[in-house]
Formats: C-alpha cells, structure tokens, sequence
C-alpha cells in the first residue's frame, strides 16, 4: 500500500541556492571516484552486508535523440563511466555545459519507473535536465512557472515524460516514492521530479 504525501505548497517551487559549475569529464570522474571512496568507508562492514541488485536505466532524450541504457549501479556503488554518460545526456543543450548531477536523481527515475510496474529496458523521457543560470533565465521569460533558483541548476531535477502512461498516473507515481519535489505541468505535458524537499505543485 502506498500513501499520497501531505502538500505542503501549492505555488509551484523548484527552488534552491545556485552553486553549480560545468565538469570536464576528468575532474567529473575524479570527483566521482572521491565519492565512491567516502561511501565505502568501512570496507569490511561494507561486504558483509548485501548490496542489492544491480540497478539499470534507459533515458531518452527526445529532442536530440540521445540514449544511456545500461547499469549504472553495481556491487554497492554508482558506475562512475555511467554517471559521466548520464550528466552528458542530462546536460544544458542550450549552453552544451555538464554538472555534475546528484546520483540519486537517476535512483528516482529508475525507482518511478518501477513503481510504474515497467521494465529498466522501458525508456523515461528526459525533456529538462541541467540548466544554466542563463538557460533558467530564458525559460523564465517563456514560462514564468520556471522557479528563480531551480534546483535544475544544481543538477537535482529533471522533467519528464514516460511514454503509454498518463500524467496523472506518473504523478501519483512519483508522489507515492516520497522523494522530493512533484510538480505537473499538464499544458506542456511533462513531470518535475528533483531531490529536494518533499513538497508538490500543480495538478
């Protein structure tokens, strides 16, 4: 049984500090295999718990028809090549910069994928990944339900669209993870989804 979040607000806001910066890809693996290495502090403790199944990903984004399907998550940890391949296809196409985006944004996608009772191997359309400041200042003139400090600009939101599956379906979908911020955009036919505070916007 899955339960509906309390809406916490009702205007849309996908806000959060700006502090974000383009990758190369050696400073992004670099970073990456940091990260990994804080993660896996305790060594020991760390093999002798189960790790879980490997996790996998199609994303498709449908403007310039680029794809990443493959694991992105195996034997306790993110794939650093796959988190590079998945921030390249999630980059700013306006501006062709890269962020480094929060891994768990991609676990959201695959969890909401799976809630959908559909297969890793079934695609999730990525309409909005990272954007630049300047990028967000645009879309801001277009559609002034574009948040000031989008957590977009952090590389903690994506806009979605999952095909054969209504909006109001992935809305329910995704409300029911509990993992951050839900808002829908039924005129522009797409899902915010970010991993920020639970809270949702929008019908």
């Amino acid at each position: 049984m899955t339960a509906t979040p309390p809406q916490h607000r009702t205007a849309p806001t996908d806000s959060a500090d700006l502090g974000t910066s383009g990758f190369s890809r050696r400073r992004f693996l670099g970073t990456a295999a940091s990260a990994v290495g804080l993660l896996l502090i305790n060594r020991t403790a760390s093999a002798a718990r189960p790790v879980g199944p490997d996790r996998r990903i199609f994303l498709v984004h449908p403007y310039t028809g680029e794809e990443f399907r493959d694991v992105y998550w195996v034997e306790g940890r993110y794939r650093p090549e796959a988190l590079w391949a998945v921030n390249r296809l999630l980059r700013d196409h306006n501006a062709d910069k890269i962020i480094g985006v929060d891994p768990q944004l991609i676990d959201v996608m695959a969890r909401l994928n799976a809630r959908l009772g559909r297969s890793p191997d079934q695609p999730v359309e990525v309409i909005s990944g990272y954007r630049t400041a300047e990028t967000n200042a645009k879309a801001r003139k277009v559609n002034r339900s574009v948040a000031r400090n989008s957590f977009h600009m952090q590389g903690k939101a994506v806009d979605i669209r999952v095909k054969d599956v209504g909006l109001a379906q992935l809305r329910k979908a995704a409300l029911s993870l509990e993992a951050g911020g839900v808002g829908t955009y039924p005129r522009r036919n797409y899902l915010h989804v970010d991993v920020g505070p639970v809270r949702t916007w929008g019908r």
